[in-house]
């Protein structure tokens, strides 16, 4: 596809007017001021609309869509044991697999490329992925309540070994396995040093929430002579691999040290972390000490959606009245977290920037809407006054699976049918007994 007289953001993420982008297969292969000789395929009109490169949602449990809105009002562990962990007990993987079409289906119309899930029945999860187009970080989290429950022990090791096996055989790159941990406190030592040998056998990366409240980072204290969730997790040879940490919200100097020594990426959650009570990441902290920060949404359940567009823009604006500092965190700044950030904490490092020779992950914004006039700056009218439903494509890997509205590779009718009627299910038996 060539993309005509379009209006770019470009490797630099700078403003780029009058453009051509042309994509052919999965890449991009060029890029400039003159139509190219002798093309002869479709053409797309750039007119009045913004080329932005697809946004990589660095921490998400995508079947968590069909809890959305369950649960509310509760601090973090009681709507975890309370609510989510007796609903997740009842999902087969029929509807794990709905929830995660329903799932990437909000993700792939609020402009991303590609995701990192930790979650469950990754089978599932792996259809939806496969069928959609979209790009996935997928890991199959595991925790163990007691240090005499081994890896090998656990149907998590089989759906991992799936995953690996799965990615090795794949004729494309669009899924990556990745290994994970929970938390530190739903895992014990045992477990967690079976994942990172395991992790660091296979060269593969891994997934882990660390520090997401001020009380899970005080009693792992209290539990471990007093040693941090990441330098427990240190200790046992987590950081022996490549992370993806989520929240780290209450992280001290020594575990960012850790972070930095250990190329680890740190994912920022606003919406969740807010309305879950939990904290604020200092991403100042993180970005000064040279640790790649990325965005993610989290789950549905905690967020409530799984928007990227608006994730990426609560960042920008919270950092800066945290920091009470309006000159922090440029819109140019903001999408090189969300894009290119995201895409080095996935391992996919042909993506996050449009540019020759990269993956073709293209998002179009129509700018021909009332609340969008006048542009003086075209960054800062999609950061802070466009909105998802401003998205009219999205291209993943030179595909286009979504355009004007219409999903090109989903069902979104049967997705939704079938969310509604998980959800009647699941609340009939939670029902029956007494939950």
């Amino acid at each position: 596809m060539l993309f005509k007289n379009i209006t770019m953001i470009d490797e630099n993420y700078q403003e780029q007017k009058n453009m051509y982008i042309l994509t052919e297969g999965n890449k991009i292969t060029y890029i400039g001021k003159e139509m190219p000789k002798d093309y002869k395929g479709e053409i797309y009109d750039g007119e009045n609309k913004v080329a932005v490169p697809g946004y990589f949602n660095a921490h998400c449990h995508v079947p968590m869509t069909l809890m959305r809105g369950y649960g509310e009002g509760l601090p973090l562990d009681r709507w975890l044991f309370e609510k989510i962990f007796p609903f997740e007990d009842l999902m087969s993987f029929d509807d794990m697999y709905w929830g995660s079409v329903l799932g990437i289906a909000e993700m792939i119309a609020s402009g991303c490329a590609s995701f990192s899930d930790m979650y469950m029945q990754s089978p599932a999860i792996v259809k939806a992925v496969e069928e959609s187009g979209i790009k996935a970080n997928i890991s199959r989290s595991c925790s163990a309540f007691s240090d005499d429950v081994h890896y090998k022990d656990l149907l998590a090791y089989e759906e991992m070994n799936y995953l690996y096996d799965y990615m090795k055989s794949a004729d494309n790159d669009r899924i990556i396995a990745d290994t994970s941990i929970h938390a530190e406190y739903t895992t014990k030592p045992t477990l967690v040093r079976e994942v990172a040998e395991y992790t660091k056998e296979r060269g593969l990366m891994l997934q882990v929430h660390i520090s997401e409240t001020e009380k899970e980072h005080r009693e792992c204290k209290e539990r471990y002579n007093g040693m941090t969730p990441t330098q427990w997790m240190k200790s046992l040879g987590i950081f022996d691999n490549k992370v993806t940490a989520a929240h780290c919200i209450y992280c001290e100097d020594e575990d960012l040290e850790i972070f930095k020594e250990s190329g680890t990426s740190v994912v920022h959650n606003p919406t969740s972390n807010l309305k879950l009570g939990s904290g604020i990441l200092n991403l100042t902290k993180m970005i000064n000490k040279g640790i790649n920060v990325c965005i993610g949404t989290d789950g549905a359940s905690s967020n409530n959606n799984l928007n990227m567009h608006e994730e990426i823009n609560l960042a920008s604006i919270l950092q800066k009245g945290v920091n009470r500092n309006s000159e922090m965190y440029s819109p140019s700044e903001m999408f090189k977290i969300a894009c290119k950030n995201g895409a080095i904490s996935q391992g996919r490092m042909d993506c996050g920037a449009i540019k020759v020779g990269n993956r073709a992950d293209i998002v179009i914004y129509d700018l021909d809407k009332p609340h969008l006039y006048p542009v003086y700056d075209v960054l800062a009218t999609i950061m802070y006054s466009a909105a998802a439903s401003d998205i009219c494509l999205n291209m993943v890997d030179g595909k286009v699976l979504y355009k004007d509205g219409i999903y090109t590779t989903i069902d979104i009718e049967k997705a939704k049918f079938n969310a509604n009627r998980i959800r009647d299910e699941k609340l009939s038996a939670l029902a029956k007994v007494g939950k």
